[in-house]
């Protein structure tokens, strides 16, 4: 039985604390699903969003205030709508937070990420327009039911605990930026920002898909070498402080260059190190932006050209690509058990926030539990 009410984090200002209420519980329409919230991700790029995204970006909206955020929720099914078919209450499932229009002419091309009105549901929006899809959804993950379309839920294998599946959003647009850039086994696949909340689990899927040479990039040695521990011999290494990602690139590929980059690396990096990626690529090489450096970046178009390179920007993920990456953890090829799980209770969200900076790289896997088991 779902009750009327129920807790949630409310944030009444820009930037101001939450505060925990009780509000109304949401119902579904004919296809949408109430799920019960086990876990919800915290991911380190949350309290920034909160405190500045009206300044950086005044012109795309947030959910309008008092809004609950939270971005990746998992849970149980608690009710679904009288037109869902194919998922019932009970489900264990992780709630895709991509939300669109459903009826543009990108939604009915089956691209929902090309949407104008797409928002990541409990975060923020991608165009004036999103505010109309906010609406609609209006509850992040940071309470104890959360309202989805069905359509949006990837049903969990048994072997997934709900805090490990609360991180699948940004293993999922890892993901889709490897799938993007065709990485599989003879791919040479650089990874820079290896080993951040990003960039660690974009390593893992990149194992997953049987990618045989993976240049790891970042600063820190002592996580790189933690992260070279996962596969020795498909993972190599190099910290930024030790000289040119180009160079020790070219060298590792016997002169040719890799044949895939990605960046994982947020708005702080610099757009001289995006550069350094591009000059690692080999003939055909193709370079996938998912990390949203905010540096201009100068580009040799003509090289680029002359050279047949590519360079795309990869944003989220689909539900499908989400139901492949639980197929992998069922299977046992994406392993979701290498994250050090940091569970607190809803009442101490603003605890989490301030404290998340103090992590293990991207080993350390923050949640918040709304619903304990």
């Amino acid at each position: 039985m779902v009750p009327a009410k129920m807790r949630a984090a409310r944030m009444y200002d820009v930037g101001a604390p939450m505060v925990i209420e009780e509000v109304d519980t949401p119902r579904p329409q004919s296809l949408d699903v109430v799920v019960k919230v086990h876990a919800c991700g915290i991911v380190p790029n949350l309290g920034n969003v909160l405190k500045n995204w009206s300044t950086w970006f005044p012109q795309l909206p947030l959910p309008k205030l008092p809004a609950t955020f939270g971005l990746d929720p998992a849970g149980v099914i608690a009710e679904v709508g009288s037109g869902v078919t194919g998922l019932k209450v009970g489900d264990r499932v992780y709630v895709n937070p991509g939300r669109s229009c459903g009826s543009c002419r990108a939604c009915r091309a089956g691209d929902q990420t090309a949407c104008n009105s797409m928002i990541l549901q409990g975060y923020f929006g991608y165009s004036p327009t999103a505010q109309e899809t906010f609406d609609r959804y209006p509850f992040g993950g940071l309470c104890e039911y959360t309202l989805a379309p069905a359509s949006a839920c990837v049903v969990l294998p048994d072997n997934v605990t709900f805090q490990q599946a609360a991180r699948l959003g940004y293993t999922g647009t890892g993901y889709s930026a490897l799938r993007k850039g065709n990485a599989g086994p003879n791919v040479a696949t650089l990874i820079n920002g290896a080993t951040g909340t990003l960039g660690l689990p974009t390593v893992l899927c990149a194992l997953a898909l049987g990618v045989t040479k993976i240049l790891a990039v970042a600063r820190n040695p002592d996580l790189l070498e933690e992260l070279r521990q996962i596969a020795p011999q498909r993972i190599f290494t190099h910290s930024v402080n030790d000289g040119s990602v180009r160079d020790w690139a070219i060298e590792m590929t016997g002169g040719e260059g890799v044949d895939l980059a990605l960046d994982c690396v947020g708005p702080g990096g610099t757009g001289e190190q995006m550069r350094e990626l591009l000059r690692s690529l080999r003939r055909s090489g193709k370079l996938v932006n998912v990390g949203a450096v905010a540096d201009p970046v100068p580009m040799n178009v003509h090289k680029m050209m002359d050279w047949n390179q590519g360079f795309q920007g990869s944003v989220w993920f689909s539900t499908a690509e989400g139901q492949d990456m639980a197929e992998m953890i069922r299977a046992g090829t994406l392993d979701m058990n290498l994250f050090r799980q940091e569970a607190y209770p809803l009442d101490r969200i603003n605890e989490v926030l301030a404290g998340i900076e103090n992590r293990h790289g991207g080993f350390s896997n923050f949640t918040v539990v709304p619903n304990p088991e």
